[in-house]
């Protein structure tokens, strides 16, 4: 018996990996792809054939997507509106997590429900922007931040988390003295590490890929920020393909790479950051996704 159980464990190992394996070279390879055609000449990509790794390598596409002024612009846009959005929101967040996880506190179920209830219903498009014109933010940086620093899922997220932390940690600490500033700080900071991280990554992954406020929301075109840039160049790339297709064979004439070479580009400039961040916060989003499916 424990022969043939051995045995249908042994296949069903094989079979799991085979499974993942391909499972993970499928989801892998779109962005393997996108990197060699980002490293390869446009003129030989668009002769087809290339697939696992560039056939005539090339820096030129980069060097060319470097030459828009517009790329540093916006890349310095992304990466102000993710810092001041992860830090103001995480730590908005975690104000109302910690206020609201207090038991004792006045009208907790009240302000819990208001939140819930404000999350669930949505003026439109059209009113969103004249709220926001209206306040003054069509034409500012202040776009990107304000309207997205709290989310009812990250705080219940958090509060949930802060829930399950002992309430004798919070009543000791007030015996010695500490604030409240002091036990968010001190106590429940530390312990909430995995949780804070995983938000961390929603904010910051959702602040940097969010192209659609900036193309919707943004009256000043000198404050796209990176992923509306990108959306941008990619509608144009496909009108000139379309409409310019000569002046663009002529042009290939004398240059290596295309429009959609360029794409490429810029599609890998915008995704690397994320891509080379996730790694160091992988371990604590794991541990942060899994909070409340384990009580013990």
């Amino acid at each position: 018996m424990k022969i043939k159980e051995s045995k249908s464990r042994k296949v069903f190992m094989v079979f799991n990996y085979i499974f993942l394996g391909l499972f993970g070279f499928i989801t892998f390879y779109p962005f393997w792809y996108v990197l060699v055609a980002s490293f390869n000449t446009g003129r030989d990509f668009a002769k087809g054939g290339v697939y696992l790794w560039p056939r005539a390598f090339t820096l030129e596409n980069y060097a060319q997507a470097f030459k828009d002024v517009r790329i540093f612009t916006s890349l310095g846009i992304s990466v102000a509106r993710t810092i001041l959005g992860l830090v103001i929101g995480l730590f908005l967040t975690a104000l109302i997590a910690y206020a609201l996880s207090v038991k004792t506190l006045p009208g907790r179920t009240f302000f819990t429900f208001f939140f819930y209830f404000t999350s669930i219903f949505s003026g439109g498009m059209i009113p969103y922007y004249m709220l926001l014109r209206d306040l003054g933010l069509t034409r500012s940086f202040w776009l990107y931040v304000i309207p997205g620093i709290y989310s009812f899922f990250n705080f219940l997220l958090l509060r949930t988390y802060f829930d399950n932390i002992p309430q004798e940690l919070r009543e000791s600490a007030r015996i010695d003295g500490a604030g409240d500033v002091t036990i968010l700080f001190r106590i429940y900071f530390p312990l909430a590490k995995p949780v804070l991280a995983t938000l961390a990554l929603f904010i910051g992954v959702g602040q940097w890929n969010d192209w659609f406020t900036g193309a919707y929301y943004q009256s000043n075109a000198d404050l796209y920020p990176a992923a509306t840039l990108l959306q941008k160049l990619l509608n144009e790339a496909t009108v000139s393909s379309t409409i310019k297709a000569g002046q663009e064979t002529s042009m290939n004439a004398m240059t290596s790479y295309t429009s959609q070479s360029l794409q490429m580009a810029f599609v890998m400039l915008l995704t690397m950051p994320i891509v080379v961040v996730y790694p160091f916060l992988q371990k604590y989003y794991v541990k942060g996704v899994m909070i409340g499916s384990v009580k013990g």
